[in-house]
């Protein structure tokens, strides 16, 4: 019985005809589709996108050069060289991030204890050489400054999960 059932499965093409019967159901259904440049799809406030070097109010870099993102970094993208103050405190004097080793695990944003390095929405971003992807110390503040606003509003709603 089983072989002539194997047959007429066989002859009639079923598996054929239930993989058209799954397109011919999804032709018809309404399409869910996002215009990219204009559209835009919700992000979460927790999204690790580009990284960005955070300025206390007052306008000072908060960056006190422990070198723990460098240190944790898994793909060691991390490059930090420091400097001592004459006041004696210690800032950065190189922070580059190599964008083609990041794996934007957002380990870095976590180890900091002065929320200096952060992880931003931003995610439409290019490089047309491999020196574009290497963010200096001068990009990420740069990135900081202009997107400041929408970090703090990011950090304040993720609080209370920290």
């Amino acid at each position: 019985m089983d072989r002539i059932k194997d047959f007429f499965s066989t002859f009639l093409l079923w598996e054929l005809l239930k993989g058209m019967a799954l397109t011919g159901r999804y032709m018809f259904a309404p399409k869910i589709t996002i215009q990219f440049p204009e559209e835009r799809t919700p992000m979460s406030p927790r999204f690790r996108g580009l990284h960005a070097l955070r300025r206390y109010p007052n306008g000072e870099e908060r960056c006190i050069a422990c070198k723990l993102c460098e240190t944790i970094c898994p793909a060691l993208a991390i490059t930090i060289d420091l400097a001592e103050r004459e006041d004696g405190s210690r800032r950065t004097t190189r922070y580059d991030i190599d964008l083609t080793k990041c794996i934007f695990c957002g380990m870095c944003e976590e180890s900091c204890p002065v929320d200096a390095i952060v992880e931003t929405r931003i995610f439409d971003y290019h490089g047309e050489t491999r020196s574009d992807l290497i963010y200096t110390k001068e990009k990420l503040l740069a990135v900081g400054d202009k997107y400041e606003e929408q970090i703090a509003k990011d950090r304040a709603a993720d609080a209370k999960y920290r």
